[in-house]
């Protein structure tokens, strides 16, 4: 004999009890999935931005380095290239006064007619009225002597340099000769003082004076 079985209801509410945590559990770990990506997404962004932020630090870096060593020569060049400036004009002052002394002393008797013309280029104003003056009278009588005359400069220095103008000593061996003396050579050591002024791009000597004076002819 069979007996009626009644359904209670509860056991029907509770038929599969574990239908509701298998969903929580699906919503678990799809909350779970999408956390990992976004922290995986904002992670990624963050390194993008530190090694933006890194990149721009190092342009800033090597711009302020190459300004830096940008002042810095322009600093240490510009005393260098004011001394290389000083240096180039002495040296020019100082082969002005040599040639100056050199052309002034140097003649042959058929070239000294022409030797006021020659030293016209390094003579200026006064002196150079004055030294044609002294040859105008010197002419003839060199000429007739058959003197030659030959100036080696063996040194110079620029005692002072301001701007345009300029003192030179110059140091200088002179020896003359002639049939008259039986071309036995006259030896002179000469000291001059030159004051000198640029006119243009050359150094003219202005005054010309005689600081020291050796005769060393020998004695026959």
């Amino acid at each position: 004999m069979v007996e009626n079985q009644q359904t209670n209801p509860d056991d029907l509410t509770d038929a599969n009890p574990d239908s509701d945590a298998c969903a929580d559990a699906a919503t678990g770990s799809t909350e779970t999935t999408t956390g990992h990506s976004a922290q995986a997404s904002t992670g990624s962004g963050s390194r993008r931005e530190r090694l933006d932020a890194w990149l721009a630090g190092v342009v800033a870096a090597a711009a302020v380095v190459f300004v830096g060593s940008a002042a810095f020569a322009a600093a240490v060049s510009q005393p260098y290239l004011a001394d290389r400036t000083i240096a180039a004009n002495r040296n020019e002052v100082a082969r002005a006064a040599a040639a100056a002394i050199t052309t002034l002393w140097t003649y042959t008797p058929d070239t000294i007619e022409a030797l006021p013309d020659r030293a016209g280029e390094y003579l200026s104003g006064d002196l150079n009225a004055q030294y044609r003056r002294l040859l105008e009278a010197a002419v003839e009588p060199n000429k007739q002597a058959q003197i030659t005359d030959n100036t080696d400069v063996v040194g110079v220095a620029v005692e002072s340099l301001n701007g345009t103008d300029a003192v030179a000593i110059v140091l200088a061996n002179t020896t003359a000769t002639s049939p008259l003396t039986k071309n036995i050579p006259s030896l002179k050591f000469v000291g001059y003082r030159l004051a000198m002024k640029q006119r243009g791009s050359r150094w003219r000597v202005t005054k010309m004076a005689t600081i020291s004076f050796m005769d060393m002819t020998p004695k026959i």
